[in-house]
């Protein structure tokens, strides 16, 4: 995935915009902190299929994306499990 390409930018700024730049992480905590990146949910490299879907991109801060995404490893956190567990992809439209 490139990241620095105009289509991947663009579906990055709408999800920031969608989520108000607030870190959907810290946010269920009640929390307020700024969001900096996107996260897929479902990771692009195991589900390329769900790339481009709204639904699979939440907006975070830097320090909530360490909590979800292993950096060293690539791979989720158990948190990030969680939260994959949790969130179910929509049953596609016919």
């Amino acid at each position: 995935m490139d990241y620095k390409s105009k289509r991947w930018l663009a579906k990055r700024d709408k999800i920031l915009r969608r989520d108000k730049f607030t870190c959907q992480y810290y946010k269920r905590y009640g929390k307020r902190k700024d969001a900096t990146m996107v996260h897929h949910i479902y990771p692009v490299e195991q589900y390329p299929e769900f790339m481009w879907c709204d639904w699979n991109l939440i907006s975070l801060s830097n320090k909530a994306h360490e909590k979800l995404h292993d950096r060293k490893t690539g791979k989720l956190t158990e948190e990030g499990e969680n939260l994959k567990r949790k969130t179910i992809p929509p049953p596609k439209l016919k």
